[in-house]
């Protein structure tokens, strides 16, 4: 299970990790919807290329940039979270979405914590896969925490002082 467009749906995708020992390049790719590791898509491309029932995810410390030519051909986006202090996979979410204008789903997996998951959805992810040992029902609460956002974001392009009717006050209400 993981969350959805803000609702708690079956997830069809697995999500391939490699063995410590496994290269990139010799690692077989199961039948079926999966997320790759970014180093298996770059390292296998011609032969995944064909295949339409394949998402990425990225690691940390690895850029954008380096899927901008394919970013049309998936359908999920996956970035890992490998310890709940890793922030980086919020600026690789900004990216893909603001600098890429990468629309399909946009998954954050890994160490996915409640306390996490309304920024993440600020920066643009959709999908959530919070860890296991976690309640899914209250991860899901964890979008809704706050009622309004003052910064600018993904998921809401003016900040809140744009935002706000004010009544001009005049010397004569004063």
């Amino acid at each position: 299970m993981i969350i959805k467009n803000k609702a708690i749906v079956n997830d069809d995708w697995a999500v391939l990790r490699l063995a410590e020992n496994e290269a990139p390049e010799n690692v077989t790719v199961p039948a079926g919807k999966v997320i790759v590791p970014l180093k298996v898509w770059c390292a296998q491309q011609e032969k995944l290329q064909d295949r339409d029932d394949l998402g990425v995810w990225f690691a940390s410390d690895e850029r954008p940039e380096a899927l901008k030519n394919d970013i049309g051909k998936f359908t999920v986006i996956a970035v890992d979270f490998p310890k709940f202090g890793d922030g980086r996979g919020y600026s690789i979410a900004y990216n893909l979405r603001a600098r890429f204008g990468y629309a399909g789903e946009l998954r954050a997996i890994g160490d996915v914590l409640r306390d996490q998951m309304f920024y993440m959805q600020r920066v643009g992810f959709d999908a959530f896969a919070p860890r296991s040992d976690r309640n899914i029902q209250d991860a899901l609460k964890g979008l809704n925490d706050f009622s309004e956002a003052y910064q600018a974001a993904v998921d809401q392009k003016s900040p809140l002082f744009r935002r706000v009717q004010r009544n001009e006050k005049t010397s004569a209400d004063l």
